[in-house]
């Protein structure tokens, strides 16, 4: 190599230095990971001639390397064709279309150039978040819209550019109708959680949406199940889409699932019991109606625990706060009707109970993805009565997965990571981690046919 070579190569290698270290990343996560987000082939985010500004908010958001997910589907999307991704519940999907989208905004231009759809309220705000994070190095402006907020605000807001518009299918629908969200030059449209967003309840809106969108588009769908019809609208709407599919299991491999035979009026002392027992960082507690959230969560407080709950007919600030609230810490427990279950991302939660057992296995399986978020180490619990049995076993059949009887004891090393089993360990040493009461302390029901 000569030396003008070498004098550039060193002065490229200090100027890529050098950006890095005014980076402020937050502190190391040191938790141990499974192979659904460790598992990949090597790829680095510099090695995707991404934006530098862009790169600086990757590294300041705390990414290291990409997820699988990301891996696969950056790159493509980089090239503007569309993408069809099925990958598991907290692996990465959400940077998987931001980073993409992010890139190809042009901040010169006062267009919104990226439409984000999502299915809730909740994820909307979530999804906004990360894109603010990711993109606060390049001026992007980013705007969120959802149902619950005031029309009149939204008005306000887009009357200044706004490039990547975030949002409910009703509430941007409603926009774009009134002509105050201008889409005709977005060429890039995302669907999270897309078998939502094309379920009868959605479906009329998204096909009138599309309406608004530029013929000359990218579409980028995300979801962690595709049924029929995501594959109609695909074959409709989308243009020779590069296909992923990265679920050749359907539950997150860090997550362990177990059940206990109950009665119903014995629930609610399982649950203690599992409270007193189980080292919880947060839990999320599920429950199948409105009125039954309401309802445990006065008997967990009554118990002495520390609790919110939040569901679908709360105001949406109400919602919205404790969302806030829970995420940042101020209380250890959740319970909450199946509102939260899409996309919700918070990382210390380790536990999620079943107090009342899901109808149906796309339900269990977004369930249980509120634990072991990226990679991490979940534990999911089900409280499983009579009544409950055959769903236990069609959803084990569905998702080829085997939900174990609740031992015992449970080992910390599933589901808590080594430095808080440690040092919980030191404060708690006289502890048997015994989970299970005695009224939990059946067989497993006998199902026609066995396994």
């Amino acid at each position: 190599m000569s030396q003008a070579s070498s004098a550039v190569a060193a002065s490229s290698s200090n100027n890529n230095e050098s950006w890095k270290s005014g980076l402020r990343p937050p502190p190391k996560d040191v938790r141990p990971q499974t192979e659904d987000v460790t598992a990949t082939k090597g790829l680095e985010f510099e090695d995707m001639f991404l934006r530098r500004e862009l790169l600086m908010g990757i590294f300041e958001t705390g990414f290291e390397k990409p997820s699988p997910i990301q891996e696969e589907a950056i790159p493509i999307a980089l090239t503007k064709r569309d993408v069809l991704a099925r990958a598991k519940n907290g692996t990465g999907k959400t940077a998987a279309f931001v980073i993409p989208s992010l890139q190809q905004v042009d901040i010169s231009k006062p267009k919104i150039q990226a439409l984000l759809l999502v299915p809730t309220r909740e994820l909307a705000l979530q999804t906004s978040q990360v894109c603010k994070h990711l993109g606060k190095h390049m001026g992007v402006n980013v705007m969120v819209t959802t149902g619950g907020t005031t029309l009149k605000d939204d008005i306000m807001r887009l009357s200044e550019a706004v490039h990547v518009l975030v949002g409910t299918p009703g509430r941007i629908l409603d926009l774009a109708g009134k002509n105050v969200a201008d889409l005709s030059e977005c060429p890039v449209f995302v669907m999270d959680e897309a078998d939502k967003l094309l379920s009868p309840e959605f479906s009329p809106v998204m096909e009138q949406l599309l309406s608004y969108l530029p013929e000359e588009r990218q579409v980028m769908l995300f979801s962690a199940t595709f049924p029929m019809i995501v594959k109609d609208f695909k074959d409709k709407h989308m243009r020779t889409p590069y296909e992923i599919n990265l679920m050749d299991e359907l539950t997150l491999r860090g997550v362990t699932q177990y059940y206990a035979y109950v009665e119903e009026r014995q629930k609610v002392h399982c649950l203690n019991t599992l409270f007193s027992k189980l080292q919880i960082n947060q839990s999320i507690i599920f429950c199948n109606s409105t009125n039954r959230v309401e309802l445990l969560a006065k008997k967990v407080t009554d118990l002495g625990y520390s609790c919110f709950y939040s569901h679908a007919k709360m105001l949406q600030s109400h919602r919205n706060r404790v969302f806030h609230d829970f995420r940042n810490g101020v209380c250890r427990n959740l319970v909450c009707s199946d509102l939260l279950t899409r996309g919700i991302d918070i990382q210390a939660v380790n536990v999620v109970i079943n107090f009342d057992f899901p109808k149906n296995s796309e339900t269990y399986l977004h369930r249980i993805g509120r634990s072991g978020r990226f990679g991490h180490l979940g534990l999911a619990i089900n409280l499983v009565t009579y009544e409950d049995r055959f769903n236990l076993y069609r959803i084990e059949q569905e998702l080829g997965t085997e939900i174990q009887p609740i031992p015992q004891t449970i080992d910390r090393g599933l589901y808590v990571a080594p430095a808080a089993a440690e040092e919980n360990n030191k404060q708690q040493t006289k502890q048997n981690g015994t989970v299970v009461a005695q009224t939990q302390q059946q067989t497993r029901p006998v199902y026609q046919g066995g396994r």
